[in-house]
């Protein structure tokens, strides 16, 4: 008997092993998807129809999946339990041999189908529920009424369970995409404002422009964004800041809206929600929601972000934060937050063009001149763009302490034909910087990290 239960033991550890180490951002995402509300109302209205039980079961599940070790533990449960039902489906017609290589061949099936990076939990319910079905007319005894029971199981299956496969949700291959993973872990991360562990997993270059986004976004908030700029790959200058817009899957519009949240635009990042709400797998997520109700106590709509939190104060993992924001009744981490992006806020709340950004960055600092990551963004945007003279202009009103900065001032007074070296000190360039260019001049390649780099290296492209 205990025989038995060892390769049970065995498949077990290793899948949770596997999402809890490998794939953990895997799972999360799915909570941030989800939105499960104890409410008899609600639920009635969102779990109807065909496949109402797999739906409900699964939207259940997936809300403690924003529990690191509750998520691999969950799933791991139910692949074991799919490999436990085939096994003893198997009993029924085959050797014991050939019932455990069955059972490992659904259990490998099932697994990498949860590596998918669209899967939901759903099909993983819905397959374990029509194998019960079937294990459950295998246990009458004649052949009649096991065939008669298996009809009328598989019927009762598909009205409350739905198909265990969809073309774009519930696909029948997977496999682990571990850069993919990883992007979804720089998401998951720059969301809960872990800038260090964004940077971490930033230290392998994804060449992806999401995570440079993220990427860019960490080193802003730290201060470092002119001095590190060029330590991870920059891609075409327009997707240097995103914008949300409808040609974009949900999940880039998510980080743009990460992206201006930390900036301060608080209406491209409350557009950014709506879109995500509307292009989620089920058209919801407790991460979008949270953010609503976030931006709209910052912006003190009272009402609507009252809306938001009456639903996330009927959930079990946001009810108390939920009463806590209805009661007022702020903590000293809430109130930093609140006032963190009140400060940051525009004037106006114009709806603004997504390329457009330097107006959107220049309004954001008219409101606050101290609003660092906005004005590290807007040199970085002109930098990237070659756009050396309205850098100049932008550069010195704040004569931001960073060697990219300076490196990309001494291009521009030498296009001005400046070479007084007062003026030059001015701009903070000294003789260490001089050195340095100098440097690069002979071995450019030891110095790719800056901008004489970047500028020299886009003047060859071109043929200049």
């Amino acid at each position: 008997m205990k025989k038995r239960f060892l390769p049970a033991c065995i498949a077990f550890l290793a899948s949770f092993g596997f999402f809890l180490i490998a794939y953990p951002y895997h799972l999360l995402r799915r909570e941030h998807l989800n939105l499960f509300v104890f409410d008899g109302d609600y639920i009635a209205q969102r779990f109807r129809g065909v496949g109402w039980l797999s739906r409900l079961t699964s939207s259940f599940v997936e809300q403690f999946f924003c529990v690191r070790v509750l998520g691999p533990l969950i799933v791991s449960l139910l692949l074991v339990a799919i490999g436990t039902v085939t096994y003893r489906i198997c009993r029924k017609f085959l050797g014991e041999r050939g019932s455990y290589l069955t059972a490992a061949l659904m259990f490998i099936w099932s697994f990498l189908r949860e590596c998918g990076n669209l899967y939901l939990t759903r099909y993983t319910i819905a397959s374990l529920g029509f194998l019960s079905l079937i294990l459950l007319a295998l246990q009458f005894n004649k052949l009649r009424d096991k065939a008669l029971a298996a009809v009328l199981f598989i019927c009762v299956g598909f009205w409350a369970l739905g198909s265990p496969c969809d073309k774009t949700y519930g696909k029948l291959w997977g496999l682990p995409m571990l850069n993919v993973e990883r992007v979804i872990g720089l998401d998951i991360e720059t969301a809960n404002e872990n800038w260090d562990r964004v940077l971490k997993l930033s230290e392998k270059d994804l060449y992806m422009i999401e995570a440079s986004v993220c990427y860019n976004l960490s080193q802003a908030m730290k201060g470092q964004l002119g001095n590190r700029l060029f330590d991870h790959s920059q891609g075409d200058p327009y997707n240097f800041i995103l914008a949300v817009s409808g040609d974009q899957n949900f999940f880039t519009n998510g980080i743009a809206g990460e992206q201006w949240y930390q900036l301060g635009d608080m209406t491209i990042a409350e557009q950014s929600a709506v879109t995500c709400l509307q292009a989620s797998p089920e058209h919801t997520g407790a991460r979008f929601i949270e953010r609503l109700a976030r931006v709209n106590i910052i912006t003190g709509q009272e009402a609507t972000a009252q809306k938001y939190l009456n639903l996330l104060s009927k959930t079990v993992f946001y009810r108390k934060w939920a009463k806590r924001m209805l009661d007022g009744a702020y903590t000293e981490e809430d109130e930093e937050w609140i006032g963190r992006g009140r400060s940051k806020m525009a004037v106006s709340d114009d709806i603004h063009l997504g390329n457009v950004p330097r107006s959107v960055l220049q309004g954001l600092l008219e409101a606050n001149p101290d609003n660092t990551p906005a004005r590290e963004f807007l040199l970085c945007y002109d930098l990237l763009r070659y756009d050396l003279e309205q850098f100049s202009e932008d550069y010195d009103s704040c004569r931001l302490d960073s060697h990219i900065y300076k490196e990309a001032m001494v291009i521009w007074l030498e296009q001005q034909g400046i070479s007084s070296r007062t003026v030059a000190e001015e701009y903070g360039i000294n003789d260490s910087v001089r050195q340095r260019m100098e440097m690069f001049f002979r071995y450019p390649n030891n110095y790719r990290n800056t901008y004489w780099y970047y500028y020299m290296k886009a003047l060859n492209e071109s043929g200049l």
